[in-house]
């Protein structure tokens, strides 16, 4: 089997030690010098319950709790209450797409690539980050971390995770939402590729837990320059029962007049939601696309 490329190059970890995150709001916790927080110093006092994750501590559970509702929960205190990204990273079968060059990449790897960095950036700043890997289901769930040891954990799981599955984008984001529990900022790292609708309202739903949601949308170049000048033969890679044999010649102007307008749905809901959209294509050098990002983002 062959061995799974770096998530992080040398470059990245260059171009990631000069960026920040800043939270553009209030957010719930005290990380200091780096983000505002509502409350006055650092407290201990209990603040509430969540509900058990696995790979939450045994000793946080309180069992006076699960003696009276059969249900595990975990204690939560204001200490606890830093500033947590949650990275939610399409691992569908259409992320597999890799074109034919030399030096093609996935969407996935893109992806997961990406979650690398964000995971690299956050955790450098002793911020929690957790993370979930989904097609169909939630496959990997890691609970919110800001421990030393969290980084090579989630490397571990972005570099083992692999494509397969139908989408299903929405239900997924949905039954995610639950589990984000504490307000912070959420990445989706997907190519979106649902129906319009459902999609959109699945991540309002995570913004109302959340006080920031950024959509990474991936894209590779051919989804969006679409190159094919010969009869080609084109094969889901999420059912390979449906494939099509399509003249690209008398087939483009349809295609691009489709991919319009799922791009403006898709950017038009997100603003009209509060929701950050940020399209990418996987040919882009990621820690860059960060650069420019977080750049805009710090001048709004």
């Amino acid at each position: 089997m062959p061995a799974h490329p770096p998530l992080l190059t040398a470059e990245d970890h260059d171009c990631l030690a000069a960026l920040a995150w800043f939270a553009r709001g209030v957010v719930e916790g005290l990380h200091v010098g780096m983000h505002r927080s509502p409350h006055i110093g650092v407290s201990v006092e209990f603040k509430e319950h969540r509900p058990y994750v696995r790979g939450d501590e045994v000793r946080s559970i309180d069992w006076k709790l699960y003696g009276k509702t059969d249900r595990l929960f975990i204690r939560q205190y204001e200490q606890e209450s830093n500033l947590t990204a949650t990275l939610l990273v399409d691992q569908s079968g259409s992320m597999a797409y890799a074109g034919t060059g030399v030096r093609a990449v996935s969407k996935h790897l893109f992806a997961t690539r990406l979650a690398a960095c964000l995971s690299y950036l956050f955790l450098s700043q002793h911020d929690a980050v957790g993370l979930a890997l989904f097609d169909t289901q939630v496959r990997t769930m890691l609970p919110s971390r800001n421990r030393v040891s969290q980084l090579e954990h989630l490397m571990q799981a972005l570099a083992g995770s692999a494509c397969g599955g139908e989408t299903r984008l929405a239900n997924v984001l949905a039954s995610v939402a639950g589990r984000v529990g504490r307000r912070g900022v959420v990445f989706v790292i997907s190519d979106g590729f649902d129906e319009p609708e459902p999609l959109l309202q699945s991540l309002s739903l995570l913004r109302q837990l959340a006080s920031e949601v950024v959509f990474f949308q991936v894209w590779h170049p051919d989804e969006l320059d679409f190159p094919f000048s010969t009869r080609t033969r084109f094969r889901s890679l999420e059912n390979r029962s449906q494939e099509r044999v399509v003249d690209p010649l008398s087939f483009r102007k349809a295609y691009q007049r489709n991919l319009e307008r799922f791009q403006r749905t898709i950017a038009e809901g997100c603003t009209q939601r509060r929701i950050t959209h940020v399209p990418c294509r996987s040919d882009e050098p990621h820690a860059e696309l960060l650069a420019r990002f977080l750049g805009r983002r710090e001048a709004v």
